[in-house]
């Protein structure tokens, strides 16, 4: 963690992180701070952009999109020379909710939500493998979530002043 953040500074990105949700009074409570001076820090980390956005994580099961598809996507030597094209095209997939660049075997990894395997399916042939330089995809289906956050570990970078979950 650079050092231009403080104790303070870090607690408080430590609970944001739990739950956005939660007002300047009770952050600033929580710390030992008063208010404003807590305000001013979240707008500091803001601006700085320690904080990237506030959300709201919503349930993907409950709201029907029970498929969650890991993609590797390797493109052809063409593909390859234009990288731009397949990055736009992947923006523009609602489905797709992350993709990484990689090294290895495989170009992309991308996580993919859809209603059920028929959508992914429909999504496959009709958004995936159109896309122009897609020469192979390899497409594993998550049969259960042992896993999921969204919590960075600031403990790993504050040592110790943030504290575990396991503790």
């Amino acid at each position: 963690m650079p050092n231009d953040l403080d104790l303070a500074e870090q607690r408080i990105l430590a609970l944001l992180q739990e739950d956005s949700s939660r007002s300047n009074a009770d952050i600033a409570a929580e710390i030992g701070l008063s208010e404003a001076p807590c305000w001013r820090r979240v707008q500091r980390l803001k601006k700085e952009g320690y904080i990237k956005r506030q959300v709201c994580l919503l349930d993907r099961a409950k709201i029907g999109l029970t498929a969650q598809v890991f993609a590797y996507v390797k493109l052809s030597a063409v593909g390859r020379s234009n990288l731009s094209e397949f990055e736009e095209a992947i923006r523009g997939f609602p489905e797709v909710l992350e993709c990484f660049v990689l090294m290895g075997n495989f170009d992309f990894m991308l996580r993919i939500v859809t209603k059920d395997i028929e959508a992914y399916e429909r999504f496959f042939f009709d958004k995936l493998s159109q896309v122009p330089g897609v020469q192979d995809v390899n497409s594993m289906v998550a049969l259960s979530e042992i896993k999921a956050t969204t919590r960075l570990p600031l403990e790993l970078v504050c040592q110790g002043l943030v504290p575990s979950p396991l503790s």
